[in-house]
Formats: C-alpha cells, structure tokens, sequence
C-alpha cells in the first residue's frame, strides 16, 4: 500500500441524518413483513421468520478476542481478550419453508454469549451480542424506501406455487449471470432467487451495514479460514431431487472435523467514501481493510436435528439491536430494522405460544 491509512472517524450522533418520511416506510416495512408473517403462519399452522426462515446450519462455537490488538480495534466487546460462547446460525433470504433448488442469499447469524458493558435499547436485561450478516459487503439497497420496494415484491411470492417458482429461480439465475457478464449485478435479481446457488460455508459474510465501533465506526465480516470451509468457496451445490441440500453439505462438513472463521474489522475512515447512510455501497478496503480481531471456532457437531430447530429456529431472536451501545447500528436500514425485528418476533412468540428469550447459557441443542 503506498499511503498510509487515514485515521478512523471518531463516531458521535452526528454521522447519521434521519429523513420526513422515515417513520412512515417503517410502517411499511413492518406491515409488508407481518402480511409475510400471516400467509406463512396459516399455511405452516405454525410461525416462522419474516425472512431467512429456512435454517441451513445451526451450531454452537467459541469466539476468542484476540489479545495486544491495536487500541483503535480493542473497543466495544473487543476491548479485552477472551472467550465468548456463540450460537451460529446459516439460513437463506425467503420467508417461506422453499427447496433448496430456489436460490437465493445466504444469510449468517451469530450470539455471543456472557457480553458485559452497557447495554443498546430494548436490550439492557441481556448479556448477549448479535452479528446479523450477508454474503455480500453491501446491503440491497441504499435506504429504507427502494428496500420496502424489493421487501414488497418478496411477499408477492410468498404462498405461491413452489414449481413456479423454481422455474423463476432458474430463469433469474441466468438473467443474473448475464448481467454479471457485462458488470450488472442485480440485487432485487438476487433476492428474488437469481443469486447462485452455491456452498454456504465456503462464503464469506458481511454486516453490509456500518456500527458504531466504540470511540469508531465499523462494518463486520467472518470469513472462513480452515481449509475444510475454504474448500467450498465459490462450489455450486447439486441440488436435484435434494430439497434439503444446503442443510446436508453442511452437515457433511461440520459432522466430518472442525471449523474456523475470522472475525474481521474495516474503520470508517472517511465519511465521503465510506458512507453511513448508503447501505449499498461497498467501502474500498484499499482505504481501510479489513483486520481480524477474533477467531470462531466450531468443533465436529451435526449441525441441524429437530432438537437445534427448537431451540434456535423456535426459541431464539437474533437482532442487530441487540447487543452493547458500543455498537450501536447506524445507518437508516438498521433504525427500521428494530420495530421490524420486534415485531417478527413478538408474533413468531404469540402464535407459537413459545416464549423466546435471550439465552444466558448455550441450549442444550441434542
């Protein structure tokens, strides 16, 4: 690199600039979810997700922090080495229970557990740290708006045949390939079901969206480094006549050895570049890369039974809004992702009178 790195952007409440209408596409947002929420709940006669309902791997692991990090990366819950249970979960975008020959974004979860400091909003009973994360560096879209819009075109197909749409989830897949041939890829193609349908321990996931970063800001990723993860970067899964497929090539993998992700750190480092209020675009790590503070790892374990879905799928919430106020989530796309949250759990809760609660120890999963 021939400069040296700028320093990072000091966070304060200043870096975020709210719009008029904000409250009322949050309003939109949390209805288009709950419409989700009734057809999927009808049909299932039982609640699942508003999106990423299908989980894909459900497991247990250990986050250690790493020790001598620079002051600018020990902030928030990175500011002591140490170890951290973690509940992981792998899913995909949809709100419905689909086939995995419909493919669409991989999407991570994660909880750290035993997590002291004080505490964001709505969370200050809990001792737990969410990470939510996509296989991609940026989100959709820019704002709230154009993201109600895709969000809006997600619920017309939910409830809808599931052939059809595997026939759609084909077409889309070659639109999509067709565009990234020329340099056009298409998010609202992607989400749809144009995405590739590839392996997702092999990905490497993103938080999309800026944190505060204790005295900083910050985006998130976890990258796979053991060679039995990287192994399947970029693999395209068979899934023909194999409806659960995603859930057996992990479980293949994970049932076989252990696993080891990095959790990694990019600074804002210039609020022009690297904005806080454009979700969709991807800050150059040639400006701030990104650096790993901990290191996650997950022994041989199955990675979905009946026993994991209850626990996880059924008992659990994983929210950006939960967590400590040294990483507060900023940006438009994550202040109306708390009602939406709240609220999909709140009816996943009602409907399947089961309580979920913020886990103080890891479940007991088999």
């Amino acid at each position: 690199m021939s400069e040296a790195l700028k320093p990072p952007v000091a966070f304060t409440p200043t870096v975020e600039t709210t719009t008029e209408d904000e409250s009322e596409t949050s309003q939109g947002l949390n209805k288009a979810l709950h419409d989700i929420l009734e057809t999927t709940s009808e049909n299932y006669g039982h609640a699942v997700r508003s999106v990423h309902a299908k989980s894909h791997g459900l497991l247990e692991g250990t986050l250690t922090i790493h020790d001598t990090l620079p002051a600018e990366l020990a902030q928030g819950v990175f500011a002591e080495a140490g170890e951290h249970p973690v509940v992981m979960r792998f899913s995909t975008n949809p709100g419905d229970i689909l086939d995995d020959s419909i493919s669409v974004p991989r999407g991570l979860a994660f909880k750290l557990l035993d997590v002291a400091g004080d505490r964001l909003p709505g969370s200050e009973s809990e001792t737990t740290q969410d990470f939510i994360m996509i296989n991609g560096p940026a989100f959709a879209t820019p704002n709230a708006k154009p993201f109600l819009a895709n969000l809006k075109l997600l619920a017309k197909t939910t409830d809808k045949a599931e052939g059809a749409k595997k026939v759609l989830s084909a077409v889309l897949r070659g639109t999509e390939a067709a565009l990234e041939a020329i340099g056009l890829p298409s998010p609202a193609l992607q989400t749809l079901g144009g995405a590739p349908n590839i392996h997702p321990l092999g990905e490497t996931y993103y938080s999309a969206t800026p944190f505060r970063f204790g005295k900083y800001i910050a985006k998130f990723s976890l990258a796979p480094v053991s060679p039995n993860l990287t192994a399947h970067t970029k693999e395209k899964v068979d899934t023909h006549n194999r409806p659960n497929a995603l859930r057996e090539e992990i479980n293949a993998v994970m049932t076989a050895g252990d696993a080891v992700w990095e959790l990694r750190v990019q600074l804002c480092r210039d609020l022009e570049t690297m904005p806080i209020e454009k979700a969709n675009e991807v800050w150059d790590e040639a400006e701030s890369p990104f650096t790993t503070v901990a290191t996650l790892r997950a022994s041989a374990q199955p990675s979905w039974t009946a026993d994991r879905a209850k626990a996880i799928d059924d008992e659990m919430r994983f929210s950006v809004w939960t967590g400590l106020a040294a990483h507060q989530p900023l940006g438009q796309i994550n202040r109306v992702r708390k009602s939406a949250y709240q609220m999909s759990s709140d009816f996943r809760a009602d409907f399947n009178r089961c309580p979920i609660h913020e886990p103080k120890t890891l479940p007991a999963l088999d």
